[in-house]
């Protein structure tokens, strides 16, 4: 006779186990081969009483004493948690009756995956916990993970500087007011040049920013001064387009007390000695006169300065960082641009690309862009449906990352039903004066392929001429990109420069 609450089943040596169906029951035996799974396979159990005590902890976790301050562990156990293990959350734990399954415990004896849990009576009250060390170095044994966590760590502090930055430009200070969590994307392209720009920022050579204008090279070097030694110094910016050719010297340098007729009797400090142990930022560096073009050169050499109407130098120390849009290689060869100050510049190039180059990044701009204008508009934040988030992502961008604000702006104000599809997308398209909407791809549909007949009558060429004619394309479109930097092309190509040599003859 079977009890009704017990199923029996035989095991591989022919004998017969019981195995519960009740509720309480199947609780109790999974609670004791959970504890023995712990017990085993873990690198370590603690357990605390309800007074935040330490009384008991197994062999595997004796091993970790030595390196939290403790010879015996008689001086461990029997001691309040807080005291024994820095940066512990059981009391936590204890106090709410909720469970952490998985966290980063950080402290003496090293960074460890773990997961605490809280013990309760018959009455259901919470009389203690149980620690249980998962992983130890988990630098190792989760190296995907702990690489991600990092990531995060590395730009939640970045933008927690930041942020502190931006309470200080209220005091008048020059401040940069992003950081690298600022500039939003995951793409392949996008953490290799947050990568490059990390290790520039350590730096301080000059750096220059290529890329389309709306593409956040003014972000980028905010990011890149926030994240450099530097970052308690002044961010100091010029937009050179913007300021009169007759003013530029003036503001680069300063002017002497009493230089012309008009002159502050006090005179007044240049872009330069303002920027003094901090960042210049020079955007628009492609629109400066050739005559002005000299006396930078000469400022970056020397580094020192001489404002208008004195005959005194004044010394300055400022790191420079330099934007343009424009083709600045093309502008030396036309004499346009002084060759030797291209090359003081283009120390550290970072190219930032365009959004169409990008363009899987764009769901999450939609998501950043809209929910920051509808914070700053007081406006309930739209949902973007997939085909709206798919047309949008199709589109050639030349405005890039500004044109899609300015785009989701509109959407945003015309929205009254809090969600935006695709035909609202595409009726702001044709408005904001595109002269053609690339369509959405289909769910599922495959893009074509270069030299593949979408004829089904017509007969495919072989396979060999299809993959090198993609091929041909690829490297075509790499070298162009790179403006025929082979290293660079091969790079964004995911492959080795041997590799792209092998192709070369095959473009030629």
């Amino acid at each position: 006779m079977v009890d009704s609450d017990v199923t029996s089943h035989m095991d591989p040596l022919g004998l017969t186990a019981a195995l519960p169906t009740d509720a309480q029951s199947i609780l109790g035996l999974a609670a004791r081969s959970l504890f023995d799974v712990f017990a085993n396979a873990s690198e370590g159990m603690l357990l605390v009483d309800r007074s935040g005590r330490v009384v008991w902890i197994n062999d595997h976790y004796r091993r970790y004493l030595p390196a939290l301050g403790f010879e015996r562990e008689a001086d461990f156990v029997g001691k309040p948690v807080v005291e024994v293990v820095q940066n512990t959350l059981m009391n936590q734990v204890m106090e709410t009756g909720k469970p952490i399954l998985i966290d980063l415990l950080s402290n003496r004896a090293g960074t460890f995956l773990v997961s605490r849990f809280p013990l309760r009576d018959e009455a259901g009250v919470v009389i203690g916990a149980l620690g249980v060390v998962l992983f130890d170095q988990p630098e190792t044994n989760l190296q995907p993970l702990m690489a991600k966590f990092a990531l995060m760590q590395r730009e939640l502090d970045e933008a927690r500087t930041a942020l502190a930055a931006q309470r200080k430009v209220g005091g008048g200070l020059r401040q940069a007011r992003h950081s690298f969590a600022s500039f939003i994307g995951s793409s392949a392209v996008v953490a290799d040049l947050k990568r490059q720009a990390r290790r520039a920022a350590q730096s301080s050579s000059p750096v220059l920013l290529l890329g389309e204008t709306g593409t956040g090279k003014e972000l980028l070097a905010h990011a890149i001064h926030a994240s450099s030694p530097r970052a308690r110094g002044p961010l100091v910016s010029v937009n050179i387009a913007a300021v009169p050719e007759t003013l530029l010297e003036a503001e680069f340098f300063g002017v002497a007390p009493g230089a012309y007729t008009g002159a502050d009797k006090k005179g007044r400090e240049g872009k330069f000695k303002l920027a003094d142990g901090g960042t210049l930022f020079l955007d628009e560096i492609g629109d400066m006169p050739l005559g002005l073009q000299a006396k930078l050169l000469r400022a970056l050499q020397e580094s020192e300065i001489e404002p208008l109407g004195s005959n005194r130098l004044v010394p300055f120390d400022a790191r420079i960082i330099a934007a343009t849009s424009r083709d600045l290689v093309k502008l030396v060869r036309e004499g346009l641009f002084r060759e030797d100050l291209y090359y003081r510049l283009n120390v550290l190039p970072l190219r930032v690309p365009a959004l169409r180059d990008r363009a899987a990044d764009i769901p999450a701009l939609v998501e950043f862009l809209s929910e920051d204008l509808a914070l700053r508009s007081a406006l309930p934040q739209p949902e973007f449906q997939a085909q709206a988030l798919a047309l949008l992502s199709a589109q050639h961008w030349r405005g890039n990352v500004r044109e899609l604000r300015n785009v989701i702006e509109q959407l945003l104000l015309r929205c009254e039903a809090g969600i935006v599809d695709a035909q609202a997308v595409g009726a702001v398209l044709l408005e904001s004066g595109l002269s053609h909407i690339a369509p959405a791809p289909l769910a599922g549909q495959v893009p074509e392929a270069h030299g593949v007949p979408q004829d089904p009558k017509q007969a495919p060429a072989p396979l060999g001429d299809l993959v090198r004619a993609l091929e041909l394309d690829a490297v075509q479109h790499a070298l162009a990109f790179s403006q025929g930097n082979k290293q660079a092309a091969a790079k964004l190509l995911g492959i080795s420069r041997a590799k792209l040599y092998q192709c070369l003859p095959k473009v030629s």
